[in-house]
Parts: C-alpha cells; structure tokens; sequence
C-alpha cells in the first residue's frame, strides 16, 4: 500500500522533491503538495484501491503525509471488506 501511495504521489503530486526522499510523517504540504494536486493523487488513490473518499475525509489532515493517507487507505479498505 504504502509503494503504491508513494507512485501516485510522485504521479501526480508535483511535488519538487522526490517522493523517496519523503520519510512517511514529512509534512506534504510543507514539502510542495498544493491543494489541487491533493485532489489529482486522491482521484488517483480512489482508482487504485477502489474506494471513495467520504466527506468527512476529504480535508488538509487527511493527505497531510504518506501516514495519513495509508491510515484512511486502510479505513477504507477494511470498511469495503466489512
């Protein structure tokens, strides 16, 4: 999960770093992540695990850092298996 997160991050974050220089609590933002490509690499992780982000995801914390976005991957995930 977490490679795959790391993939779409570096596909469509646009970040000015590279992804693997990324540890997994790095501050995203902080590190280049606009608003805009948030949305583009959540489109991307909602085609690639099959899942949809709910409303109450969908904020700042949530893509925060490659932690944050494995943790609701995963909550999404296990609720889809439930």
């Amino acid at each position: 999960m977490n490679e795959t997160i790391r993939g779409l991050l570096a596909k469509f974050g646009s970040l000015p770093v590279p992804v693997d220089q990324l540890q997994d609590d790095t501050d995203l933002y902080t590190a280049g992540l606009s608003s805009f490509a948030s949305v583009q690499v959540m489109l991307g992780i909602e085609d690639a695990f099959d899942v949809e982000f709910p409303d109450t995801m969908l904020n700042r914390r949530s893509f925060a850092s490659i932690a944050a976005i494995e943790a609701c991957v995963q909550q999404l995930t296990d609720r889809k298996a439930a």
